[in-house]
């Protein structure tokens, strides 16, 4: 294998894109190495096709730049267009967000401020053995990709940093996020359109808004969701723990085959959740996200809301034959019953619903 290093203190994009460009070209497989130490870098794209697979080992700290002009293409570090791409290293990828959170989406009419590190168009690619720390905006992100694996990644961020979620998906097929600890401002894990055939499993999620499927229907050319399981995952102080959530006036689309199962509440607002009146404006436009297949199992913990299950579908396309099975949540710090509630949907249950499933659905 070749092995390309950066082994300067401090550097800039450009000696990052030198040493990945002779890594790409090289006719056997290849590493680019970036040692130990702290490094600077404004915006970076790996770009392929390359030669052969490669690997990116960050063993050092990546700092992002301060100088947000250097960012043009939404995105801090992203890896475009390869086939067979391993990026490890037991590292830190600091996206050094608190002096920008206060310019961007959290705030009136912000801009999108830059993820830390997305996968384009790869194939065959995987991530593992990194930390995420304090990302602009998503730490990481999968588009337009398939057959993609991340695992054993820590990824923090105070609980209200704004758009800082862990890790979006859109547009791709076979994804898989295992075994990872995951506290941000914003969702842990999000799934968003386009996506065929995404697991997650054995995430520790908190803080942040949960582990989410959506937000579905905000942009008019997004495309039908397939096959979502989020399971034995652990969810500690969220607003959200599974989460539904779509767009009114969307595009018609069409989301089915989402399982959450087998998961643990720990003093969670909102456990268990469909929204498909998500940040909408118009409120007498409905959403136009036909739900499908949608199963609640084995959940169980404890609720900081007098609601924990809620199911608030479109009354343009309501959830039908929603599962609620083997659900167990009780109250922590609360007093008086707790109650679920149902606009527009319809549920079915193979085990106990504690609280009840809602007897009526308006």
């Amino acid at each position: 294998m070749h092995m390309h290093v950066i082994s300067c203190d401090y550097i800039l994009q450009q000696a990052l894109i030198r040493a990945w460009n002779a890594a790409c070209r090289s006719a056997i497989p290849a590493k680019l190495l970036i040692p130990r130490g702290n490094f600077v870098a404004g915006e970076v794209v790996f770009k392929g096709p390359c030669a052969k697979p490669i690997v990116i080992e960050i063993q050092g700290n990546l700092l992002a730049s301060d100088d947000l002009s250097l960012y043009s293409g939404g995105a801090w570090l992203m890896i475009d267009e390869v086939i067979g791409v391993d990026v490890t290293g037991g590292g830190t990828i600091n996206g050094r967000g608190q002096s920008f959170w206060q310019y961007g989406k959290g705030s009136k009419n912000g801009p999108s401020l830059p993820v830390s590190l997305v996968f384009q168009s790869v194939q065959y690619g995987t991530m593992h053995g990194l930390n995420f720390v304090n990302s602009m905006g998503f730490h990481t992100k999968v588009t337009d990709s398939s057959n993609v694996a991340f695992w054993n990644l820590k990824i923090t961020a105070p609980g209200k940093s704004p758009n800082t979620d862990g890790l979006h998906i859109s547009s791709s097929t076979n994804v898989n996020i295992t075994d990872s600890i995951i506290g941000t401002g914003d969702d842990c894990v999000s799934v968003g359109h386009g996506n065929n055939n995404v697991l997650v499993a054995r995430v520790f999620c908190g803080p942040g808004h949960g582990l989410s499927v959506g937000s579905l229907g905000k942009r008019p050319d997004e495309t039908n969701l397939n096959k979502v399981t989020i399971i034995n995952c652990t969810l500690t102080g969220t607003t959200n723990g599974a989460r539904i959530k779509t767009y009114h006036a969307s595009p018609r689309l069409i989301a089915t085959g989402i399982y959450f199962q087998d998961l643990v509440m720990n003093q969670v607002k909102n456990p268990i959740i469909i929204d498909q009146h998500y940040d909408s404006k118009k409120k007498r436009q409905q959403s136009n996200v036909q739900l499908r297949d949608v199963h609640f199992r084995n959940i169980r913990g404890t609720t900081i809301s007098a609601v924990p299950i809620n199911l608030n579908c479109s009354s343009t396309c309501p959830c039908n034959d929603v599962e609620l099975s083997n659900i167990y949540l009780a109250p922590f710090g609360l007093v008086g019953p707790l109650r679920s509630t149902c606009f527009s949907a319809k549920f079915f249950a193979k085990g106990p619903v504690v609280p009840p499933g809602p007897s009526f659905c308006a």
